[in-house]
């Protein structure tokens, strides 16, 4: 057995193409985000990678919808990753393929 430490990840991120990284992989991405409530956004968009996300709790909105714990959304490419959190939120999500260089920024509107 090995024994990690999500601190000694970088924002998160602990399976995909890129270090520190417990399993490496090109295929996908896993990472546990953490949102405080009224955070700024991050708006940005992926041209290749899906995200598919977990909302283990809090509560948030994304796009004309209300998501808390339990809900699962898909974000495609080319749609703009623009998430408000209600409430202190915490997210498991997974992006397929692991691409370092997809995340492109958005002006904020």
């Amino acid at each position: 057995m090995k024994i990690y430490s999500l601190n000694e990840m970088t924002r998160g991120w602990f399976i995909g193409d890129f270090e520190p990284s417990i399993f490496k992989t090109k295929d996908f991405e896993v990472g546990i985000m953490y949102h405080k409530k009224n955070e700024e956004p991050d708006l940005h968009y992926h041209k290749i990678i899906t995200e598919y996300n977990v909302v283990i709790s809090g509560k948030m909105r994304f796009e004309d919808r209300i998501l808390s714990e339990g809900d699962i959304f898909e974000i495609v490419p080319n749609q703009i990753n623009d998430l408000e959190f209600l409430e202190d939120t915490t997210i498991v999500c997974v992006k397929v393929p692991s691409i370092t260089n997809d995340k492109h920024k958005v002006k904020n509107v």
